[in-house]
């Protein structure tokens, strides 16, 4: 049992016997002794409570606190309710010797009339009658708390993973039979299950106000053509035979263009699916689709633009005016007098006196493996076995920025250099307007109209300014930030061949093996790999 206190009333004095605690009960604390002498205005020495507390932890102890008689005290209790309303702790204090003792009844008729109504634990409070434990916080009213509910969400039943690689053959050949890149699907599969949301259940106070529950995200299915979707919205199911693929969060299959050649057989393709040539793609055409493109053999000088992936099994020479455009990956055996851009990354065994940009990473390290001549960009990082040319051929490898982060940090400066020539102009005019007015100096309608379009004018150039300065310290810490970005050369990397990260670069001396180019201090560093 733990240790309490009671006042003692007498003629003339008024005292307070201190009990100690009993078995594994807590001693009792100073605290709790001057905050009910507070509650009930009695006076006290602290010095000597002090002492009779320290000494009541061992045997019962009785000091004289005022001289003066006063009536006797009930039992009590101290209510604390918690801030969000939900708890309600009571710590009881024994009636003084003679007093009297509260009644369960009483104390609960208390509560009603402070209008906590809710959640009242009477089980622990008769617990408390029963044994009548004193100085101690008993959680005696509880709310309940909302039952929060669940975000709806979406399952696709295929990969939406647009990073997934092609496999790697054991002699370091690409397996373009195994590119992991599309999902095939056929008629009367299922492509997404929405798993509706679920409310939550609201709570209560200990005053009986309610407690709503967060709100809960709603999901819905979207999708294009050649897809249905089931009578209560929750499942997509695919019409045809083709390649599913998610876009900005639609989900849409694409049945598949296929053609032996494009050629004078053909002509130039303009597709909304997937396109499939199982030959060649000759010089001076065009392959245009919105999905994926695939060609089982070469392209030549020609041009190729895919809304997803371009793959091409046996390479491409593109005779100086060959150009790949893929918004998605460019995976090809060769890539030969070309120019290549994916906003994903490109993979090749070999690339030799092209121009190919990557939006995240360039992968040349296949059997062969080698970029020689040109230049190679990625916003990521570039894997190469071999690096360069013996021959000399001019090879240039940049990684770190996207070029697009460039050209818009470019375009934000003009803009910035406009605006403040604007704001430069505007502002001396406004003060001298201001100046004027406070002087009693009356503005015709017309100056009044000219000086309001100026200071919306100010206004609106102001904030483009702020919002410009902002995006731009945004771009420039992406174009500056290469700690995730290298050139890895798993072969030889050869003299004369640029290695650019960032905003510096470096110009290779010596033959080298087995290294990797980093950007450390503000230089290119070689380092081992």
């Amino acid at each position: 049992m733990n240790g309490y206190f009671r006042l003692i009333n007498g003629e003339g004095k008024t005292g307070i016997k201190l009990i100690p605690p009993t078995g594994d009960g807590k001693a009792i604390d100073m605290n709790d002794v001057v905050e009910y002498l507070s509650m009930k205005g009695c006076s006290c020495d602290l010095p000597a409570l002090k002492k009779a507390v320290d000494a009541a932890a061992k045997a019962e102890t009785v000091i004289v606190l005022e001289h003066k008689t006063r009536f006797a005290e009930r039992e009590c209790y101290k209510l604390t309710v918690t801030p969000d309303k939900m708890q309600a702790y009571a710590k009881f204090y024994a009636a003084s010797v003679g007093g009297e003792n509260m009644t369960e009844e009483e104390m609960l008729k208390d509560l009603e009339m402070k209008g906590i109504t809710c959640g009242i634990k009477r089980d622990v409070i008769a617990n408390f009658f029963r044994k009548r434990e004193y100085c101690e916080d008993i959680l005696i009213a509880e709310g309940t708390a909302p039952q929060q509910g669940k975000d709806a969400w979406i399952e696709y039943k295929f990969n939406t993973d647009k990073k997934a690689r092609p496999t790697l053959n054991e002699d370091g050949s690409v397996d373009f039979f195994h590119l992991n890149i599309l999902n095939h699907c056929a008629k009367g599969d299922e492509l997404a299950v929405l798993h509706p949301e679920v409310q939550g259940i609201p709570g209560e106070n200990l005053f009986g106000e309610q407690i709503k529950p967060g709100d809960v995200k709603k999901e819905s299915l979207k999708y294009g053509n050649n897809i249905e979707i089931s009578e209560d919205k929750t499942i997509l199911t695919s019409m045809v035979n083709g390649h599913v693929e998610l876009v900005e969060g639609s989900v849409f299959v694409s049945d598949v263009l296929e053609v032996e050649n494009v050629d004078n057989s053909t002509g130039n393709i303009d597709y909304d699916g997937n396109v499939q040539i199982n030959g060649n793609v000759g010089t001076n055409f065009s392959v245009r689709a919105q999905g994926d493109i695939m060609v089982k053999g070469v392209v030549e000088g020609a041009s190729l633009w895919a809304g997803g992936n371009i793959v091409i099994v046996r390479g491409m020479n593109g005779m100086g005016k060959g150009i790949l455009q893929a918004e998605g990956n460019i995976i090809a055996k060769f890539l030969e007098n070309a120019t290549a851009e994916a906003k994903g990354y490109v993979s090749s065994e070999s690339i030799l006196h092209s121009k190919v940009t990557a939006g995240e990473e360039v992968n040349v390290d296949g059997r062969r493996g080698f970029i020689t001549g040109g230049k190679v960009c990625a916003t990521g990082s570039i894997n190469v076995k071999t690096l360069g040319s013996e021959m000399g051929a001019d090879t240039v490898v940049e990684v770190g920025a996207d070029p697009k982060i460039k050209e818009r940090i470019a375009q934000l400066q003009k803009q910035l250099e406009e605006d403040t020539k604007m704001l430069e102009s505007i502002q001396p005019i406004l003060v001298s307007t201001k100046q004027k007015i406070a002087q009693g100096v009356k503005l015709t309608p017309d100056q009044l109209k000219y000086v309001q379009s100026l200071v919306l004018a100010n206004q609106q150039k102001t904030e483009a300014v702020a919002a410009a300065k902002a995006e731009l310290e945004t771009l420039r810490k992406q174009a500056n930030d290469t700690s995730n970005t290298m050139v890895r050369v798993k072969g030889m990397v050869y003299p004369g061949t640029k290695i650019c990260i960032g905003d510096v670069s470096m110009v290779v001396q010596k033959i080298s093996h087995y290294c990797r180019f980093i950007k450390e201090r503000g230089d290119v560093k070689m380092a081992p790999l």
